[in-house]
């Protein structure tokens, strides 16, 4: 995991950081909890100016982000196809290694850019910033940043965004909005994801995983969908449509985009 967002640090451990504690100063007499806040600070910074890059070309921007295997690229393929000559989707993939989640978009024709994060388990900002240089958005009505399979850091950075998108694969278990709040508590919709697999999965019921996605006073939308046959594809993009007609419109009453992202980090 990453040393530089805090993950870390756990409950268990934190005393060694508090000021009189062993790793309470690094090597050169910084204090590390404040090395850990400026990281956040700046990464928020950051955040700002992607934000404001990606409002002047007029693009929505939407996190996806889930545990890893639940769907994400598939959903993004099947988003590509049917959404072929209407409007005009990219994508940012990270992964620890590999571009094979980008190639699999890029052959089916959408626009995508690979960042490698080594060994930290979520993009932040800067990393975002990097890919936009090589990475024009001429054009682009939907860009969406495939974060790294984490249900915990990846809440905790914001990219520039305007949306967070959960998912929820039907074979990971019901109760993991109760297990991972943070990263379900930053949704502004939570996705059902593998729904073909219901039939099968006798241990995974949709209406208790609404309920304790709602148990976090979460009103958002839940949406269950297959990629794999199509189920449940016309609500997803409806409510994909229905948020780039209110973004747009929000953009045109106020250029700057004032989207606040609060951070779980203590």
């Amino acid at each position: 995991m990453c040393d530089t967002c805090g993950c870390n640090v756990s409950p268990a451990n934190q005393h060694l950081l508090e000021e009189g504690g062993k790793l309470a100063k690094d090597s050169q007499g910084n204090t590390s909890v404040e090395v850990l806040h400026s990281l956040l600070h700046e990464n928020d910074h950051q955040a700002a100016h992607n934000r404001a890059h990606f409002d002047a070309q007029q693009a929505l921007v939407i996190n996806l982000m889930s545990s890893p295997g639940s769907g994400k690229t598939a959903l993004l393929e099947k988003t590509a196809e049917q959404l072929q000559g209407r409007f005009n989707i990219a994508v940012i993939e990270g992964d620890l290694e590999t571009e094979n989640d980008a190639q699999r978009l890029r052959n089916k024709g959408v626009r995508a850019h690979q960042i490698s994060t080594g060994s930290a388990c979520h993009l932040d900002a800067h990393m975002v910033h990097d890919a936009l240089h090589e990475f024009s958005l001429e054009g682009v009505d939907i860009l969406f940043i495939e974060n790294v399979g984490n249900l915990v850091c990846p809440a905790s950075f914001d990219l520039g965004h305007h949306l967070n998108i959960t998912l929820l694969s039907t074979t990971e278990g019901d109760d993991k909005p109760a297990k991972y709040p943070v990263i379900f508590r930053a949704a502004d919709l939570m996705i059902i994801s593998k729904t073909d697999l219901l039939a099968v999965l006798d241990d995974f019921s949709s209406e208790r995983a609404t309920k304790h996605f709602r148990q976090l006073a979460k009103a958002e939308p839940v949406l269950s969908l297959s990629a794999k046959n199509g189920e449940g594809m016309n609500a997803w993009l409806d409510w994909l449509m229905q948020a780039l007609t209110q973004h747009r419109d929000k953009l045109k009453q106020a250029p700057v985009s004032h989207h606040h992202h609060t951070h779980s980090h203590a």
